[in-house]
């Protein structure tokens, strides 16, 4: 017989997220973004990785409102960054779109076989139906990734595209040629 979850009936886990409740209770104190229109005030828009390490406004000296932020593990331009980048592009104001993988990712340390086997190893589950699109050369995947937004038949002629990689130990962004 199942495990019953509490979770599956749709009942807030609220002791479980009571430390995000409670900032954000501190968050609305001092909240004076409610002038925000939702449209890239700097007409930017990033993909970047889903990692905590980094920061997308802090590292572009950006701040909330100027930037639609993209990210998934590896910031790689999946089909579903690029249907997020043509709504982005024609409805909320993105101009330019800059690609910002990050150095020590571990999308770029292993391969797709390797996170499949620790995934079974670890948790029992078999992920080989899932591409987690890691990369071989981070530099290569990058470009690779820029074509794509450059040569998508639905996003915008004369949209900006450039690609930077991020160094999680030193914070810099280092422009890469395509």
């Amino acid at each position: 017989m199942p495990i019953f979850n509490v979770n599956d009936l749709g009942v807030f886990p609220r002791d479980e997220f009571e430390d995000v409740l409670a900032s954000n209770a501190e968050y609305v104190k001092s909240f004076a973004d409610e002038g925000l229109t939702g449209t890239a005030a700097s007409g930017l828009a990033v993909i970047t990785c889903m990692d905590s390490r980094i920061d997308p406004l802090g590292v572009l000296g950006k701040k909330p409102g100027d930037v639609k932020i993209l990210r998934n593990a590896g910031a790689r331009v999946t089909d579903d960054m690029l249907r997020t980048l043509i709504l982005a592009t024609y409805l909320l104001g993105v101009t330019r779109v800059l690609v910002m993988p990050h150095t020590n990712c571990r999308m770029a340390s292993v391969s797709e076989s390797q996170i499949h086997a620790a995934i079974l190893e670890e948790h029992g589950i078999d992920t080989r139906s899932v591409e987690f699109r890691t990369v071989d050369d981070q530099e290569s995947a990058l470009r690779t990734d820029l074509v794509r937004i450059r040569s998508h038949p639905l996003l915008p002629a004369g949209l900006i595209v450039g690609g930077v990689i991020f160094d999680v130990h030193s914070g810099a962004i280092r422009p890469i040629e395509a």
